[in-house]
């Protein structure tokens, strides 16, 4: 079964050549004791490991059932050595950090065996050898007879053909000497048993047949055999045996309890290569976390900031472009003068072509033409009309008070010319505004503190915010506060000297606020028509008491609070009205007497009765011959100065076009708004939304009707955008720079690793001695670095979980922000895979150097 011929083994020694064997013929029975006897260094381990399939004869050949071996590849040494060859070694090279079990196992596992069966027959092989009752223990805990009783059960456990064993007592007593070869001359009777001695008393009593070396040859054979080649079977040779290999869960419990030896080792490696991780994964919490924060604010914002289409729009991102390329450009001209830059021209250019109409009409029929699901996306949509919203204090017993639009900024001497920034404000002011919604939606976002929701046209509501606070700004604008304080303040404001409000807080019961009513005046109703022609009658003190008086009723009917969803945008304090109001002052315009008359009559002047003019100047002279009769002779009663300012007020009259006189009378066609805001129900919707538009205008372009095309503003978005590039643009650099940090760990875990290697290089020589493959060597490395990596980034999230708690807390303590820092979940698990992908990759050279490893010179190794 076993048959060397002419085994030669080679060392090379630096330029010299060792000559460790010399020719060997030897064959082998079945089953026998066969003792090698020997000075040291004739070359018995060498044969014994030759014969083994650990070292490689130099020339020669082994027969292994008849089958040379001279084309074995490693894998059929591998599978001979796991299948055909037990070894028992004299330093027992068991695996110090596995159970005396998990040893025996070992090489069972290597052939595929289940679990219950590797469990049943290693527990019979530890009997057998008498240690059934130290299977749990470590090999450390164990006498050196019992160690390599261990060895012998593991050598046996996997029932080979040819057991080896090198010195099996050299390193035990008398008394468990004796009790070791007794176990091998019992093993011998069905199997064959080589050992290698130098004890020639144990080799008589024991050994069936004697070897003896000298010098790397064969210089005694007590027994020689010479087989019966007539009696050989014919299948010898033939026999196909199952390819050894280590399962990758093998493999991990290997490592996995090699590291539980050095926990506090392992920790600090695991700790090294999260530090990489925890970082990546802050910057990621808080990237998350404020890009979350912004899209909750732009979603609590969107009632706040609709998408908004107005009449007439310009694109000013084009503008600014525009203007800033323009001072890029480098002039052609030399440094010896001051020269111009000339940028308006491009200015103009730019604002013909992107300052557009929007056929607001026509958008208004699309999106109420059923043709889209527009319905399903939005919370409201809100027209607005040019006709103004004009509400007086219904109490005129101290003189007529306008409260709507507002005169709080020119009431502190900020108003016209002098201060466009003011109008400004105003315009962003406004304390007057239409409610988003319907009922249903209200009563969601809003909580009732008194009172009930506006139902009729002419009921409002006074909107707090969470505290139930207005600001003075809304106080003063519903006539609450005096404004002449306001006044007196803003004038000494004006003079340079120093000026302090009243601080102290105001409040009002529930029943003082619903019971405020406000009167609403149409702007035709300023106008009375005298002498034929129509007259602005502002400024006559007795007609505004009597038309206030005579106007629509306004009340307050209800107090709303913004409910916990609704994020407040702003300060607090509107009134909000029902769209039916503004629909009925539209109504109450179109349907008046002055309007009719203009309308009916577009090329004559309501308010001088002469024709337009058409842009064209006229004298003075002229102008008083076009008045009519009526008017010419009111002219001539009155005095000189009387006379001048109605001349003066007439020819400002009769300077306006007929488009003016509609926009001064307030005329608005509800089919025509002046703007549309589009209020979606949350961010997809808006998303949705901004997508239809984009489709209507493709469809507008692609029927070669780009008048209809829609230019929106999405003042929000574009803010938000513009903040959530710059985070990204930060996260990507500050995750750039800690990204080095994680490449170092992994470096650092690859060199740990090599260290490892070098720690457990018996350990790779006792895998290879029971049939694992370098491939296997390699699996056993390469499972190490990913329970270092696993464990790394696990650590490492979990560390980033306890300061993103951290950070919340004092973020929402000092800033009133919550959850500023989240991590996502996919962020995590894919942060720990990157870890585990990482510490693979920095353990790849190290585990192919553990793979490589001569397997007899690493069983050497101590």
């Amino acid at each position: 079964m076993l048959e060397l011929r002419q085994i030669t083994k080679d060392y090379l020694t630096g330029d010299s050549k060792v000559h460790a064997l010399r020719g060997i013929d030897l064959k082998f029975r079945e089953n026998e004791f066969v003792s090698i006897l020997g000075q040291s260094g004739c070359g018995k381990t060498t044969l014994l490991n030759i014969i083994g399939g650990l070292d490689q004869y130099t020339s020669g050949d082994l027969i292994i059932n008849g089958k040379s071996t001279k084309n074995f590849r490693d894998r059929d040494w591998d599978t001979y050595r796991n299948h055909t060859i037990g070894f028992v070694f004299q330093s027992y090279n068991l695996i110090s950090h596995q159970t005396v079990l998990a040893n025996v196992e070992l090489a069972m596992t290597l052939s595929g065996v289940s679990r219950e069966e590797r469990r049943r027959r290693a527990a019979e092989a530890l009997e057998k050898v008498g240690l059934g009752d130290q299977m749990k223990k470590k090999p450390n805990q164990l006498s050196g007879g019992q160690m390599q009783r261990v060895a012998i059960a593991r050598a046996l456990v996997n029932n080979p053909d040819i057991l080896l064993a090198d010195e099996p007592t050299g390193a035990l007593d008398s008394a468990t000497s004796v009790q070791i070869m007794d176990l091998l001359k019992e093993v011998a009777r069905d199997r064959l048993v080589i050992m290698v001695t130098h004890n020639p008393a144990l080799a008589e009593k024991y050994s069936t047949r004697i070897i003896k070396l000298m010098d790397g040859q064969v210089t005694d054979d007590s027994n020689p055999y010479e087989p019966d080649l007539r009696a050989a079977s014919p299948e010898a040779g033939k026999t196909k045996e199952r390819k050894p290999s280590m399962s990758f869960v093998t493999a991990l419990s290997l490592s996995l309890t090699n590291l539980m030896t050095k926990k506090g080792r392992t920790f600090m490696i695991a700790f090294a290569g999260s530090i990489g991780i925890i970082g990546i994964a802050l910057i990621l919490s808080l990237s998350n976390g404020a890009q979350n924060y912004i899209n909750q604010v732009e979603e609590d914002t969107l009632t706040s900031y609709p998408l908004t289409i107005q009449s007439t729009a310009m694109d000013m991102t084009s503008l600014m472009s525009t203007v800033m390329g323009t001072q890029d450009e480098a002039g052609e001209h030399g440094l010896d003068k001051v020269y111009s830059n000339n940028i308006m021209n491009n200015v103009l250019d730019v604002m013909a072509q992107e300052i557009t109409t929007n056929d607001l009409t026509a958008f208004k029929e699309y999106l109420e033409s059923g043709e889209t699901n527009i319905g399903d996306l939005v919370s409201d949509i809100q027209y607005t009309y040019d006709t103004p919203l004009n509400i007086y204090k219904s109490d005129t017993s101290g003189g007529v008070v306008q409260l709507n639009p507002t005169s709080v900024m020119e009431t502190m001497g900020m108003s016209g010319g002098e201060s466009t920034e003011s109008t400004a404000m105003a315009s962003q002011s406004d304390v007057w505004n239409q409610l988003v919604g319907d009922q249903e939606l209200i009563s969601g976002q809003y909580d009732v503190v008194a009172g009930r929701l506006a139902e009729a046209f002419n009921e409002v509501v006074l909107i707090t915010d969470e505290n139930n606070e207005v600001t003075d700004y809304t106080l003063y604008s519903l006539g609450l506060m005096d404004k002449e304080e306001l006044s007196q303040a803003g004038q000494a404001l004006m003079r340079g000297e120093e000026v302090l409000l009243d601080t102290e807080q105001q409040s009002y019961t529930f029943d003082e606020i619903l019971s405020l009513t406000f009167k609403l005046v149409a702007s035709t109703d300023y106008y009375q028509k005298e002498n034929g022609v129509w007259t602005d009658m502002r400024n006559d003190e007795d007609f505004m008491e009597n038309l206030v008086n005579e106007a629509q009723e306004i009340r307050i009917v209800g107090i709303l609070r913004p409910s916990g969803e609704l994020a407040t945008s702003g300060s607090g304090g509107t009134i909000g009205y029902l769209p039916e109001l503004m629909t009925w002052l539209v109504n109450r315009v179109n349907e008046s007497e002055i309007v009719k008359e203009q309308t009916e009559n577009p090329d004559i002047n309501v308010f001088t009765g002469a024709p337009f003019e058409n842009g064209e100047e006229t004298d003075l002279q002229t102008m008083m011959e076009n008045m009519p009769q009526e008017q010419q002779a009111y002219l001539a009663s009155l005095d000189e100065e009387e006379r001048m300012a109605y001349l003066t007020q007439y020819s400002q009259e009769a300077s306006a076009t007929y488009e003016e006189n509609l926009t001064e009378l307030g005329i608005a066609d509800l089919d025509t708004p002046s703007q549309i805001d589009i209020y979606p129900k949350d961010f997809e919707s808006k998303e949705q939304i901004t997508d239809l538009i984009d489709a209507y205008n493709q469809d507008a372009m692609d029927a070669g009707q780009e008048n209809l095309v829609i230019q929106y503003t999405d003042m929000i978005g574009m803010m938000m955008s513009s903040v959530t590039t710059i985070i990204n643009a930060i996260s990507a650099i500050l995750i750039a720079f800690v990204a080095i940090s994680l490449i170092v760990s992994s470096i650092m875990i690859g060199i740990i690793t090599y260290i490892s290697v070098l720690e457990r290089t018996k350990e790779i020589g006792i895998l290879r001695s029971i049939g694992a493959s370098k491939k296997d060597i390699s699996r056993v490395f390469n499972a190490e670095t990913v329970i270092v990596g696993v464990a790394a980034g696990a650590l490492g999230i979990a560390v980033t979980e306890l300061l993103n708690m951290l950070i919340n807390l004092l973020v929402e303590r000092g800033l009133d922000i919550s959850n500023i820092a989240q991590l996502p979940p996919a962020a995590g698990v894919i942060l720990v895979a990157i870890s585990m992908i990482l510490t693979l990759i920095a353990g790849l050279i190290p585990s192919r150097l553990a793979a490589k490893r001569d397997p007899v010179k690493a069983l050497r190794t101590e």
